[in-house]
């Protein structure tokens, strides 16, 4: 089963793609942690990724689509994925599936979780994160025992270059401008299915799995 993550940027999409991969034993394939693994090790790839994530803007193509290809190639991914975070654009759609189409695939879902602005602003500007550790928190939904200190290690929490209010408006430009064209593309495919993003959790979850059952 092959399966695409759609919807915003604090959406919930990556949470409920690792539900999705944990339940139906498939990978969860996100560019962020692909994106995030290279900028932690320096590389040349992760440096150019860096500047464009920070300023809000969209990876070029070209540094992410081979990189994803050769992902979805490996072992593990023989049975399906989950792909999260990708494609963002109608050119990358178009990409993914002329590669899949060669090798005799198709993807089998597109899951778009819808969330208004409004509420994506909330939910994104009030992420915090410990650079020491990688946990990660939210002062309204998920707030540490003490203010601005991190539960698990004692480290101090910072916001995200790309969770601060400006950025988090540039990005959802962004989405909406070049990115909510795949949810026509991929009704046009025939594969998509709508699930309400603002209920707890637990009932996005349960909704997409009516679904892909």
């Amino acid at each position: 089963m092959k399966i695409i993550m759609l919807g915003a940027p604090g959406a919930g999409k990556g949470t409920q793609a690792i539900n999705i991969a944990k339940e139906y034993d498939i990978p969860h394939v996100s560019t962020g942690d692909i994106f995030r693994a290279n900028i932690k090790n320096g590389t040349e790839l992760g440096k150019a990724a860096k500047e464009y994530m920070d300023a809000g803007k969209l990876v070029p193509d070209e540094i992410t689509i081979g990189m994803l290809l050769d992902r979805i190639s490996e072992e593990d991914c023989k049975n399906g994925y989950v792909l999260d975070g990708f494609p963002r654009t109608i050119p990358q759609a178009e990409s993914l599936k002329d590669a899949l189409t060669k090798r005799g695939e198709k993807i089998d879902f597109a899951v778009d979780i819808e969330v208004p602005d409004t509420e994506i602003t909330a939910r994104m500007t009030g992420r915090r994160s410990c650079p020491k550790c990688g946990a990660t928190y939210h002062i309204k939904f998920n707030p540490t025992k003490q203010e601005g200190v991190c539960d698990e290690c004692g480290g101090e929490l910072v916001q995200r270059a790309d969770d601060k209010p400006e950025t988090v408006e540039k990005r959802l430009h962004v989405y909406h401008e070049q990115t909510q064209p795949l949810i026509d593309f991929y009704e046009k495919e025939g594969v998509l299915c709508t699930i309400d993003g603002t209920v707890a959790p637990k009932d996005v979850f349960k909704a997409i799995t009516e679904v892909l059952s």
